[in-house]
């Protein structure tokens, strides 16, 4: 999910509220349910970016679904949000806090696109890389994509390893022609 500089900077300030006041695992555990729902829910984004639908109800139907799950921090922080007029922006607040948590616990994510999946021995050599290289510990992330064709793709941050059949294939016609 793409994220805004507003969401991240918001997404920074309960970070540091949820370290000052010792529940960074907690909203951190709200984030991520608030990130699955908003990823699942078309209707729940589409009325919170909605200009007609009234800053009270989205808050009402943000109690409703996330009321007793989430704890008083993250609720009063929504709550905050949404009376601000930023209501469109929670889902993306919840994916960058999910980022700044992982930059806080000193974690790299890294992205592995295949066409149907990698190996353990992939894996364990990726983080070994990754963690000799940026020494940190490393999150991997899979993701499936049939157009590769074969190979794979490693995303960590806005760095990429393309050792893809596609990719080779596209520099072979690219040499040809």
């Amino acid at each position: 999910m793409r994220q805004t500089k507003a969401a991240r900077t918001y997404a920074k300030a309960l970070l540091d509220l949820a370290v000052e006041q010792g529940a960074l695992e907690e909203v951190k555990n709200d984030m991520t349910l608030i990130a699955n729902v908003c990823e699942k829910a078309d209707d729940l984004n589409l009325a919170l970016r909605s200009p007609v639908v009234p800053s009270a109800k989205k808050q009402q139907v943000l109690n409703e679904i996330f009321g007793k799950q989430v704890t008083k921090l993250t609720s009063s922080f929504i709550e905050l949000i949404v009376a601000k007029g930023r209501g469109a922006l929670i889902a993306n607040i919840a994916f960058a806090f999910g980022d700044l948590y992982l930059a806080n616990k000193n974690i790299l994510r890294a992205l592995i696109t295949s066409v149907d999946g990698v190996g353990d021995v992939l894996k364990k050599k990726v983080k070994e890389l990754v963690k000799a290289t940026y020494n940190k510990e490393v999150l991997i992330q899979e993701e499936k994509n049939e157009e590769l064709i074969g190979g794979f793709v490693i995303t960590i941050g806005d760095k990429q390893i393309d050792a893809s059949v596609r990719s080779q294939l596209a520099n072979l016609q690219n040499a040809l022609s």
